[in-house]
């Protein structure tokens, strides 16, 4: 049984002081701690068996192609996917627009693709460019006032002309938890494809994609205690089969002519180039770290965690919660604003108290017009997070109210956006 004790134990970085208070790491939505055992794993390829993969017939190479492969096993597992069906990246970006890419021969003018309010950008802009140079149509599905998708008006959006249907899974700013499920089964009815964002969902809920029936799903490695740099996508084996790769190079690489080249099998049909080793066997460690803590034990912790942040915060003078306002299909993403003080200048206040969070627009700009507010402050939450921190930002948050409203003795009730 794992207890929040000695998960903390295995993030040293948790015990720092900044400007001489505990550390209380909020802005895990952004990237995560790495446990010892991450670190361990980096450490020990590096200084132990250090060589490129699948190239080599020396005994150096040959472990770290073992190392490498074995780790994609293992992540592609943790996924409910096949290693064929798992493509390294460089993260959940670099998936998405890898994917727009390779999608891009299958589009006409006036096909569609749906996306919705409440997208990253990474999930957005990349169909952005893709309707310009190939003359589709993006169109945006709604969100409710409380900050779930509109499926309603899914009906009357969705249509034979929609080819793509690009959506989260989690929101990074409301952190909702969305019905992809119901997505996928509508999508498919209409015959679209569904390339899911899973940055947010990868740490939070346990994940088959093949149960799920998604066609594409991207996510990275250091949203889910694992390194930076690194990430992939699950796709389906049939759908990749018949897709053509869109950068070339080393690996990717069956046989090449003068005039002509042939591909090679899945994965590696699609991953050109020496690939983030490193990255593979830290973020194969990680998915080993979270299956040995266990979900349930991951997701009871942070959904009481929320429930209690959220019950504090609106405890808050001036404080406005952004998104449903409780813990039911949601994560441990609570973004704020506060009357009269910018986002940027909480931050700043919270980090002098050695609470450290997001601030700004969280890559999610449509979202904020959606908002009508230029910006949050974002907390968000982690297996290792406690109670204790909870009341440390509570509290920088009531420090940076008295500071910015010195003259206001009478508390002002904290509200909820999606309450009228």
């Amino acid at each position: 049984m794992h207890t929040a004790a000695s998960i903390r134990s295995q993030f040293p970085i948790l015990k720092r002081k900044i400007n001489n208070n505990p550390l209380a790491y909020l802005d895990n939505a952004a990237t995560t701690q790495k446990p010892q055992s991450v670190v361990k794993a980096i450490t020990d390829f590096y200084t132990q068996y250090n060589a490129n993969v699948h190239r080599g017939m020396h005994a150096l190479s040959e472990q770290a192609s073992t190392a490498y492969e074995d780790g994609r096993e293992r992540i592609a597992r943790f996924f409910g996917a096949t290693p064929e069906e798992f493509i390294f990246t460089r993260g959940t970006s670099d998936s998405i627009n890898i994917v727009a890419r390779m999608l891009e021969p299958r589009l006409k003018p006036n096909d569609e693709i749906l996306a919705t309010q409440m997208e990253h950008h990474s999930n957005l802009v990349p169909w952005q460019q893709l309707v310009k140079r190939t003359g589709a149509v993006l169109k945006i599905l709604p969100i409710t006032d409380e900050g779930r998708w509109d499926m309603d008006a899914l009906e009357r959006i969705l249509s034979g002309n929609t080819k793509i249907v690009a959506v989260n899974h989690c929101s990074n700013v409301l952190g909702t938890i969305n019905p992809v499920a119901a997505m996928v089964r509508a999508a498919h009815q209409a015959g679209a494809l569904v390339v899911v964002d899973g940055a947010q969902s990868s740490a939070h809920l346990p994940l088959n994609l093949r149960s799920l029936d998604v066609d594409f799903y991207a996510v990275s490695s250091h949203k889910m205690y694992g390194p930076t740099g690194m990430g992939g996508f699950y796709g389906k084996h049939e759908i990749l089969e018949l897709l053509e790769p869109v950068s070339f190079g080393g690996d990717m690489i069956r046989s090449v002519e003068a005039f002509d080249a042939t591909w090679n099998d899945l994965p590696w049909k699609f991953e050109p180039g020496t690939p983030h080793i490193a990255g593979a066997i830290g973020w194969a460690a990680a998915v080993d770290w979270m299956q040995s803590v266990g979900w349930d034990t991951l997701e009871a912790q942070e959904r009481e965690l929320t429930q209690y942040a959220l019950d504090t915060l609106k405890q808050v003078p001036g404080i406005t919660i952004h998104g449903p306002n409780t813990a039911v299909n949601r994560l441990g993403v609570i973004s704020m604003t506060m009357d009269g003080v910018h986002p940027h200048d909480i931050a700043t206040l919270l980090d002098r108290e050695g609470v450290a969070v997001r601030s700004g627009t969280h890559c999610a700009m449509p979202l904020m017009t959606r908002l009508g507010i230029p910006a949050t402050a974002r907390a968000s939450f982690a297996c290792y997070n406690i109670k204790k921190e909870v009341d440390q930002l509570a509290k920088a948050l009531q420090t940076a109210w008295k500071m910015f409203h010195p003259t206001v003795t009478v508390q002002v009730p904290a509200k909820n956006l999606w309450q009228r």
